[in-house]
């Protein structure tokens, strides 16, 4: 009789067990099944509304991940295992790990508002925080930039986020600003016609904005002109430099000398003029 009390109660036991576990490993598969297509169908989305792929399959893993663990902890109670504690000690452990982490955090929402907005993209020169490069990378911590001697610079993507960003190749077109000073002797009008004449003859430069010549203020030593010309983005070093040589070679032509600053010194030899001035 022992015996059969045992048998029973273990194929009771078995059977119970045996179909809870069963019905456990089902639901698992499917969560894991579910988990994969909408995983794949939430990357498919944020792919054609053209979202970094990197952010992308971020937010795409954390939907896989967070339907496999939610149906992991919804099995824990058919064993009897109280979930609203396990979930109280999870949430502990994410708050020390959130305090603990909270730079990193804070480098990951900046990094999620930088693919998100875009303020700059992987190949556009930018100056942020006080470097200037060509971006190569952007990830959800930090950007990697390249200077323009070639070093390698990683910037945490707080740091870039909370300051200004300024992108030099955003725009097709650039404004390129040349300063020229001439004599106080040289005849205005004759200046600006030899500036003005002086920008057809510089490649590179576009008719459309029109190049300017600026009088912009009288200096210590020289009278102050801006040479203003317009030109592709990818050409702004080429024209800057041709600017500044015609610009050289033009006044040279028009004998419309340059000076070099000056400083007038008078001295007063003497004890009493000393005396006065102290």
């Amino acid at each position: 009789m022992e015996w059969n009390k045992i048998l029973e109660s273990g194929m009771s036991l078995l059977t119970t067990w045996g179909l809870r576990i069963a019905g456990v490993l089902v639901a698992l598969s499917l969560a894991w099944i579910l988990a994969g297509w909408a995983r794949r169908s939430l990357l498919g989305v944020l792919e054609k509304r053209k979202i970094d792929p990197t952010l992308g399959r971020f937010f795409s893993n954390l939907l896989k991940y967070t339907i496999i663990v939610t149906t992991g902890l919804g099995c824990l109670g058919v064993f009897g295992i109280e979930t609203t504690s396990f979930a109280a000690l999870l949430a502990s452990v994410g708050l020390a790990m959130g305090l603990a982490f909270q730079g990193t955090l804070s480098n990951f929402a900046a990094g999620v508002m930088l693919l998100v907005f875009r303020p700059f993209h992987v190949g556009d020169v930018i100056s942020t925080v006080g470097r200037v490069g060509t971006v190569k990378e952007i990830d959800l911590f930090t950007s990697e930039i390249t200077s323009f001697d070639n070093k390698r610079i990683i910037i945490p993507n707080s740091a870039i986020f909370g300051a200004v960003i300024e992108n030099l190749t955003s725009h097709d077109t650039r404004r390129v600003d040349v300063s020229v000073g001439v004599a106080y002797g040289a005849d205005i009008d004759r200046t600006r016609e030899v500036l003005e004449a002086m920008t057809k003859d510089i490649s590179g430069v576009i008719e459309d904005p029109a190049p300017e010549v600026f009088l912009e203020k009288l200096g210590p030593s020289s009278v102050d002109w801006i040479i203003r010309v317009w030109t592709r983005t990818e050409l702004y070093w080429d024209v800057h430099q041709a600017t500044v040589r015609q610009a050289k070679k033009a006044l040279d032509a028009a004998s419309l000398a340059i000076p070099f600053p000056q400083m007038d010194v008078h001295v007063t030899s003497g004890p009493p003029a000393l005396l006065a001035r102290r």
